[in-house]
């Protein structure tokens, strides 16, 4: 077939009249190589929907196919991509059932779910075979969700003449290949996946495509009981084993203690303030449960004295109350896990991460629900539990993760303690280890820890501190260099603050306090540096142990504490 360049009709030319030039610049791609498998990486609110219906429409009209499949994770998407495809065009049906048998006449095609396709693959394999088709696989990776649903996908889609597979988050936490996806051998003999087009969240905020966010990170002071009537306390955000830490996460997002209350009010304060530039604009919260999630919804009515919209999977009416929210003024909507991915709801600019799961890749599409901008100088606001592996996540947005299927040979420097942390972190999204030990919350307090931005670290995590009002009192609409500039400022005076202060010969702070604070301190030169030369965090503290000798910083003495945090700002001026 001879290969068409994008200019050569007019339709195409006035399609592309609009698009981005991450869109053009992909397309063009996808067309200087005409491929039957075309994998494209697009962050969150990039706009992968339409660079995929572009494509179709040019395929379509030159009769290279003559259907199109779309394949999604849930029965929303469906409707949300027959919304899409009607402004191309296409005619989509989004309730296209497994036992209906042929698809009406008055459609180009169907889309279907994941789910959907598993249950019976061979009907869709003869729609497939019966005419030339395109299958668009949306958020590909959750055709590994299992290995038969892999195995379905497969079978169903084998014969399409051509497969666009779409995500914004690449990697999966598991092994489970992902199909129709190419691995690729590195140098370690790590095989990872293999994209035929790239376009990260870094080069999407540096465009002005994506907001820049914010996390509002929040400790506290946690007391739980056990079954047995043991009374255990911890402080979220200090160094903790991984049962003592989930007990602690749960016992924050308890709706019967005080964490959960200080943080829904301070992030709806942070949205009225967004709201005095952006009227409509929305917050989400992200629950672990339906029981949770009423609580939730409970406690917003006290603080904003109106009902939030509240989304629950088993709810047959979720898609509806879904769309009434991205079509209204209301304030806050609730969901468990339903929203995390794929919805397009482009006014949430606030949100709390009130969930207990916390791998990479649900954390990613938690984040994408706000990063959708709809005029310059939108940011977005994430508040979260002061959790070391969420704080990990929030420092490192603009790191590209890959989808890999074999472990790391463990060379030298393998270290089987960090590696049990590592396994801990890859489960899939379930509530973490002690989420269903039974206890009961006694208190759990809330205190502004820090504020993450742009891999930096600000404020401090003083009781009660002044910083969090100017934190959420910062503008609705700000670039991205005013915001970096400003906390910049705020964070040069408060040290100015600190020097000028006179020394107190009163009682030395407690030796835990001293450790803590210079735990913060390293954690924020950690992140300085990983925004200067791209490493990701933990690459960065491997390498500072390597050198400087010691445990893991959760064990690590004030003395090893401070030889890192002077290794590091020997890096910084050049005497490495």
């Amino acid at each position: 077939m001879q290969l068409m360049t994008l200019a050569e009709t007019d339709s195409t030319r006035e399609r592309m009249g609009g698009l981005r030039a991450w869109q053009r610049a992909a397309l063009e791609e996808y067309f200087r190589r005409d491929p039957r498998d075309f994998l494209a990486v697009a962050t969150p609110g990039a706009g992968k929907t339409t660079f995929a219906l572009t494509l179709a429409a040019d395929l379509i009209e030159r009769r290279v196919v003559r259907a199109i499949t779309v394949v999604c994770p849930t029965e929303h998407l469906k409707k949300q991509w027959a919304e899409a495809a009607a402004r191309f065009g296409i005619a989509l049906d989004p309730d296209f059932k497994n036992g209906q048998g042929a698809l009406g006449r008055q459609y180009t095609g169907a889309a279907v779910t994941y789910a959907q396709v598993a249950a019976h693959p061979m009907l869709h394999r003869n729609r497939t075979e019966a005419r030339r088709s395109l299958i668009i696989f949306d958020e590909i990776h959750h055709a590994g969700d299992a290995l038969s649903w892999g195995d379905a996908v497969r079978e169903a889609f084998e014969p399409a003449a051509r497969r666009l597979s779409l995500t914004g988050t690449p990697f999966r936490t598991d092994v489970n290949p992902i199909p129709f996806v190419d691995y690729v051998q590195d140098h370690t003999g790590v095989r990872r996946c293999a994209w035929d087009y790239n376009y990260g969240y870094a080069p999407a905020l540096a465009d002005g495509v994506v907001r820049p966010v914010i996390f509002m990170a929040y400790s506290g002071e946690m007391r739980w009981r056990t079954k047995t009537g043991d009374e255990l306390a911890a402080r979220l955000g200090e160094p903790l084993t991984q049962d003592a830490l989930a007990q602690a996460w749960r016992a924050a997002l308890d709706p019967k203690g005080d964490w959960i209350k200080r943080v829904l009010a301070a992030a709806d304060r942070r949205l009225t303030e967004v709201r005095h530039t952006s009227p409509d604009a929305g917050g989400l919260v992200i629950a672990s449960d339906h029981e949770n999630a009423r609580a939730y919804a409970r406690i917003l009515r006290q603080i904003t004295g109106h009902g939030a919209t509240l989304v629950l999977s088993d709810d047959p009416t979720a898609s509806r109350k879904i769309k009434r929210f991205a079509e209204s003024e209301d304030r806050w909507m609730i969901a468990v896990r339903m929203v995390s991915e794929g919805v397009d709801v482009p006014r949430l600019m606030v949100g709390v991460y009130a969930t207990s799961t916390s791998t990479a890749l649900f954390f990613a599409q938690v984040v994408g629900r706000f990063v959708r901008r709809r005029r310059r100088g939108e940011m977005a606001s994430v508040f979260l539990p002061s959790v070391p592996t969420l704080l990990e996540y929030a420092g490192e947005m603009e790191r590209e993760r890959d989808h890999v299927l074999d472990r790391p040979p463990k060379g030298d420097d393998f270290d089987p303690e960090q590696d049990l942390l590592d396994q801990a972190r890859q489960k899939r999204d379930t509530p973490d280890t002690g989420e269903e030990l039974p206890f009961e919350t006694m208190e759990a307090s809330a205190e502004f820890d820090r504020a993450l931005y742009d891999g930096g670290e600000f404020g401090g995590g003083a009781p009660d501190s002044p910083e969090e009002e100017d934190f959420l009192g910062l503008p609705g609409l700000l670039e991205p260099e005013q915001v970096a500039k400003l906390l910049r400022k705020r964070k040069a005076e408060q040290r100015a603050a600190e020097r000028s202060r006179p020394a107190e010969p009163a009682e030395q702070a407690p030796k835990h306090e001293v450790v803590a604070d210079l735990r913060r301190e390293l954690n924020s030169l950690v992140g300085a540096w990983h925004h200067r030369t791209g490493q990701p965090h933990s690459a960065i503290h491997n390498e500072l142990r390597r050198t400087c000798g010691g445990p893991p910083i959760a064990q690590a003495s004030e003395e090893q504490i401070r030889q890192r945090i002077a290794k590091i700002r020997a890096w910084a001026t050049g005497r490495r």
